[in-house]
Order: C-alpha cells, then structure tokens, then sequence
C-alpha cells in the first residue's frame, strides 16, 4: 500500500510539473506569433510565368509543405507518447517488476520503438532526425543489457546521461524547412525554436538528474523518482508540437 501510495504521489507530482511547463509554453508560443513576423513572401516569383501556372505551381508547393508539415508534427507526437509511455513504466516500475518481470524491459523498448519509427519515416532532408534516431537505438539497446545484467561496468551506467545530454545539445541546433516558408514563416520559425529549446531543456534535465541517480549520494532516491518524471514532462511538450 505504501508503495502504491509513493507511485500515486510521484505521478501526481509529475503531472502538476507538467501542468506548469505547458503553461509556460503557451505563454512563450503567443508571444512568438508578434505582427512583425508577416511578409508578402512573393520575392522569389517569376512575373514571366503566367498566372494560371504560377497558381498552380503555388497551389502544389503549399501541399506538399502542408504534408511535411503533418509528417513532421505526427512523428514529435508519436516519440512523445512513446517517451511519455516509458516514463511511465519507469514510475510504476517497482510494483509491475513484482507482478511480471519482464516489464522491465519496457521503458527501453518504448526507446528502441521510437528509434526505429525515425530512422526509417523521419524525412531525409534534416540528418538531425536520423541522429536522434541512432541516440534513441543506442540508449534502448544499452537499458536492456543493463536490464538483463549483462552490461555491468561503470560506463554503461553514465550511457543514459552522456546521450541524453548530447542529444539535447543537438536540438539547439536544429533546423526546421517546413517552417521557413509562408507569409508568417518567421512567426514559426520562431516558435519552433522556441518549442525545440523546451525540448533541450528537458532533455538535459533528464541527463543531468538520471547521472545524479547513479551516484550514492543521500539524495539517490529523490533522483531515481525524479528523472522518469521528467521524461513524462518531456513526452507532454513532443505531444503538444506544432508546426
């Protein structure tokens, strides 16, 4: 009962932690979206090509950007609820282990699921993608060694954190195409690199304290506790993209 409670409580918690960032994020989104961002976004056309052509040809271009755009929000909604389903297994990890042990290879598969949705779907365009997808493959590949006992030796334990922070580093560089088009195109552009900075932030977040959590410090439980819930946070702000 008591263990129940502590997952219950621990949930809660993450939830109330998630409640507030999403908050902060909408507040962030509309201040992005100021009037200074909009352009007449004709610079580049041709006055030679006749209208019902350029028309077309317009027409053409903003569907393909309108399905880069769905493709690109589907596969941040899609890693989030897989990252948000990991954190999940991770909170209740201790009374499901006891009922079926082989859940504890869960949370690493919900990694290895989410690697190989982007390695083979995410658009070819930005390398990043595929980037994260092989972080994603090494730290579910790395998890469920360590699950099994079969990686023991210290490196394996600091795994997690290096990746996890090197991928956040990552998403401060990241570049985003089907947000640099349209007549509001720096609004998004904006936003999006506002939404990847939240991304980051959490991911390091996630890095740092599940380093911590391997340390025998007098504060290893709160860490343990700490990092799943932050990967929940993390799932919610994925879910939550848009383009």
């Amino acid at each position: 009962m008591i263990r129940r409670t502590s997952i219950g409580q621990s949930a809660a918690a993450g939830i109330f932690v998630a409640v507030l960032l999403l908050f902060g994020a909408r507040q962030a989104s509309a201040q992005a979206g100021s009037p200074d961002a909009v352009h007449a976004g004709h610079e580049g056309m041709d006055t030679s090509m006749p209208m019902h052509d350029a028309t077309a040809n317009h027409e053409l271009q903003q569907a393909i950007l309108l399905e880069d755009k769905k493709e690109s929000e589907f596969n941040h909604h899609l890693a989030g609820l897989l990252v948000i389903l990991a954190g999940l297994f991770l909170v209740a990890e201790a009374t499901l282990r006891q009922r079926q042990p082989w859940t504890r290879f869960a949370w690493p598969a919900c990694f290895l699921v989410c690697g190989v949705f982007l390695l083979v779907f995410s658009d070819t365009e930005l390398w990043q993608h595929k980037m994260f997808a092989v972080v994603l493959l090494t730290l579910g590949a790395l998890e469920i060694q360590r699950a099994r006992g079969v990686l023991k030796s210290a490196w394996g334990a600091w795994a997690f954190p290096l990746l996890a922070v090197f991928g956040s580093v990552m998403l401060l560089f990241h570049e985003h195409h089907s947000g640099m088009h349209g007549v509001d195109h720096m609004a998004v552009m904006r936003r999006i690199q506002a939404e990847h900075l939240r991304f980051a932030i959490a991911g390091s977040s996630i890095g740092v304290v599940k380093g911590l959590s391997e340390l025998p410090t007098p504060w290893k439980a709160i860490f343990t506790k700490s990092w799943p819930l932050l990967l929940i946070v993390l799932g919610v702000l994925l879910m939550r993209y848009t383009e």
